[in-house]
């Protein structure tokens, strides 16, 4: 090869052009927290998952008595105690969907036949006649209602003393703390056991039980965190400004926490939905006619080897709503955690 053409042109030495502006450019979209939280929670595929299969459960709490034609207490001793069936499924042989019945000799009886009855019940009756299905609904609204009740006050009355507690601090921290310590030294079976001597085994005595002992967690952890947000730069800049104690609280500090306190309430929702489920099973829970995943429970516990449907599928739901609040709670956890890494 000539030496002429082994040399290097003279335009492949020049500098580069390069533009100072491109070193600032955004290259992705600019997020903000609560966008970015999201984005992690669309990453956890079990935290999504519980969230749609919950969607779908609470479409199925409020839209469930309407489509299916029966009413929560509506009896009909000529229909009792029959077994799910539901259009469609009932013709796969190993889905137990066809009204069908194994007797104590071994025998299968199509009781729907037997009793002359051409309706579908998709969850089956009960001892009385009634939608089971319908029941089922009735309760998931029951149970969540409590759950959510509860979540609500423990972030009005715990977030709020948890608050106060924290920034003040002195004194009157430690006044409030043995407040705290005295309501959770109580058990939540005695003060439910006490607010039903009161009032009547139902909601309201669910309700007060878990507004005088169920925000305690929730007071100590916000306390917890209050009093290392409060040595802040920007509280102190506050109140230089000379901002009154409640703006600083609500305004600066609470936001600031707002991670916490939701990852605190979720993990509160599942926790009030076994404790009404607890308290019925036991009897101190809602009274008849009213239907809770609980009641439910207990009503087919007592038949279980005979009708085990009537157990079965509140049970299912109940462990299914538990299970995923569990796993949102999680997720969103992870979400808010500044500390987690893709």
């Amino acid at each position: 090869m000539a030496k002429e053409d082994m040399k290097i042109s003279k335009d492949k030495f020049a500098p580069a052009i390069l533009d100072a502006s491109l070193g600032e450019a955004i290259g992705k979209p600019s997020l903000n927290f609560w966008q970015d939280s999201w984005l992690r929670i669309r990453k956890n595929k079990a935290a999504l998952v519980s969230i749609i299969v919950m969607l779908l459960v609470i479409i199925l709490a409020f839209v469930g008595p309407l489509i299916s034609g029966h009413g929560t207490n509506e009896q009909d001793l000529k229909r009792t105690n029959l077994p799910a069936k539901i259009p469609v499924l009932e013709s796969v042989s190993w889905l137990p969907f066809d009204g069908t019945m194994v007797r104590n000799d071994g025998t299968v009886v199509d009781v729907y036949e037997q009793k002359n009855i051409d309706e579908y019940f998709w969850f089956g009756t009960d001892s009385l006649g009634r939608d089971l299905f319908t029941r089922v609904a009735k309760g998931i609204q029951i149970s969540l209602y409590i759950a959510f009740l509860a979540a609500l006050l423990d972030m009005l009355i715990g977030v709020t003393y948890g608050a106060i507690a924290g920034y003040f601090g002195g004194r009157l921290d430690s006044m409030m703390q043995r407040v705290i310590e005295v309501i959770s030294g109580i058990p939540n079976l005695v003060v439910v056991i006490l607010m039903i001597l009161v009032f009547k085994p139902g909601i309201m005595s669910i309700t007060i039980a878990l507004a005088i002992t169920g925000w305690t967690t929730m007071a100590r952890v916000v306390r917890a965190q209050v009093l290392k947000l409060k040595e802040q730069e920007y509280v102190l800049a506050s109140r230089t400004l000379g901002n009154s104690h409640s703006k600083i609280i609500f305004k600066h500090l609470l936001p600031n926490l707002a991670g916490v306190i939701i990852i605190n309430t979720m993990f509160t929702i599942p926790n009030a939905i076994f404790f009404e489920a607890f308290l019925s099973f036991i009897g101190l829970g809602l009274s008849s006619p009213l239907a809770s995943l609980g009641t439910l429970i207990d009503d087919g516990f007592k038949t279980l080897r005979l009708y085990p449907h009537l157990m079965i599928f509140p049970a299912v739901f109940i462990s299914i709503i538990m299970v995923c609040f569990n796993m949102i709670a999680d997720g969103i956890r992870d979400a808010l955690d500044p500390k987690m890494r893709d």
